[in-house]
């Protein structure tokens, strides 16, 4: 018998689920705010265009590090997965309105090599100055033996691949992931997942 204490309510209204990526976007946010890198490109990286109304740099270089936090593969299916928690994504990184996917998209074509280049010196910058952790971690034996491990996801869901173009002066496109990787697993049903589990003696120091 159930408790007094505890009620279940039941709705037959579809509500989405968080995420599974979403607690490590939430962790880098923090990150990226905490160093400071958040600020420096609202400050460093300029980049004005009329059309793109209320948004700046920084709404669009959060969306893009999310996507590549996400591991899904495609921009759509990003944003699809994202929608209904776009407020709370955005404010994580302290701002408060998702850009469309066709705002994006036009900001992607419009950009200039100059404004990828302030950003690619910004991280690049704030990459030197960090200083190497005193050891990658791992495990160790009884014998006080380090070993480094490194978990492989072997899927075709796990590789990004981009669109191929389709062009008559090209040779047929292919993908050579799909006979080196299996299906993976979505969620909705089960197929054959390929993992690799690579192990490191580890010898030195970590520099």
């Amino acid at each position: 018998m159930a408790h007094s204490s505890v009620t279940i309510q039941i709705t037959p209204q579809s509500v989405p689920s968080i995420p599974s990526w979403m607690g490590e976007v939430t962790a880098v946010a923090q990150v990226l705010s905490h160093v400071g890198i958040l600020k420096a490109i609202q400050q460093r990286v300029q980049f004005a265009r009329v059309r793109f109304g209320h948004y700046d740099v920084i709404d669009f270089a959060v969306v893009l590090i999310g996507y590549a936090l996400s591991g899904e593969p495609t921009l759509k299916a990003f944003y699809e997965r994202l929608l209904p928690f776009g407020g709370a994504f955005m404010a994580l990184f302290g701002r408060d309105r998702l850009p469309d996917r066709s705002t994006l998209s036009r900001f992607l074509a419009a950009l200039d090599q100059a404004t990828v280049e302030a950003l690619r010196t910004l991280f690049q910058e704030d990459l030197q100055t960090r200083k190497a952790f005193a050891s990658p971690g791992g495990l160790w034996d009884r014998l006080g033996q380090q070993f480094v491990v490194v978990d492989v996801d072997g899927t075709r869901q796990a590789a990004r691949q981009r669109a191929l173009p389709q062009l008559k002066s090209l040779p047929d496109a292919h993908r050579r992931f799909d006979q080196i990787a299996a299906p993976g697993y979505l969620g909705r049903k089960r197929g054959e997942v390929v993992r690799t589990l690579i192990t490191t003696r580890f010898e030195g120091s970590f520099t």
